[in-house]
């Protein structure tokens, strides 16, 4: 009863989680934003995304602020999984090292490295142990 439970909230929250991606507005990446001018890049995010074996995939990353400026708290809801991490700001680079909380798959954590554009949307690479490259990922603010 407890693993039917825990695929219902899943799926719940993967439906909820493509709803909300579809309510913000693409954007475009844009340029950097000055090493010493980044956004504010606290707050949620669509995002999209390929992994390191090229499937695609969407969801929501929501990013809180850490215990000092220049750190994050991170967390996915991105095709049946939830993720979290903890992130480092270094000028308009983000820093990130990742882990599954509740995963349908088996790659169980990774890094990321974003940059930060100038109108806020995060772009950059994610990596996941045991998969061989890189992934691509965007994640446009919903603001």
């Amino acid at each position: 009863m407890k693993r039917f439970l825990c695929i219902v909230t899943l799926i719940l929250i993967s439906i909820l989680t493509l709803a909300a991606c579809r309510r913000g507005e693409k954007q475009e990446v844009g340029p950097p934003a000055p090493p010493n001018a980044v956004p504010d890049i606290t707050g949620e995010y669509a995002v999209n995304g390929f992994d390191p074996s090229g499937i695609e995939y969407s969801g929501r990353l929501t990013i809180f602020p850490g215990e000092t400026a220049v750190t994050y708290t991170l967390q996915w809801i991105v095709n049946g999984s939830i993720q979290e991490g903890n992130g480092r700001l270094d000028g308009n680079v983000l820093q990130v090292n990742w882990r599954h909380i509740e995963s349908v798959t088996a790659h169980s954590q990774g890094t990321a490295t974003y940059t930060v554009s100038d109108n806020g949307v995060l772009d950059g690479v994610r990596t996941a142990e045991g998969l061989s490259g890189e992934g691509t990922e965007t994640a446009y603010p919903n603001k």
